[in-house]
């Protein structure tokens, strides 16, 4: 198996060893799995272009791994 070194800043260091720990056997198993998960995010379909509402599709996957904020303001909840 290849081994790869990565340098990742302490915010997202600590943020991978708390998942680690809690959802996670090992940190061999947290990399394979988060690691498939991305690249399986990224191996989206082509759709069909003659298809009628293709432009809504092309919308939805555009916009579907925006992550840059918190789009549903879970921190701004108030009860």
């Amino acid at each position: 198996m290849p081994i790869v070194e990565v340098t990742l800043p302490d915010e997202l260091l600590t943020e991978f060893e708390q998942l680690v720990d809690e959802e996670f056997v090992t940190e061999e198993q947290a990399v394979e799995e988060l690691l498939s998960m991305g690249i399986d995010a990224y191996n989206v379909s082509v759709v069909d272009e003659s298809t009628p509402g293709d432009d809504f599709m092309d919308g939805a996957e555009n916009n579907l791994f925006d992550t840059a904020s918190d789009p549903g303001g879970i921190n701004d909840d108030r009860l």
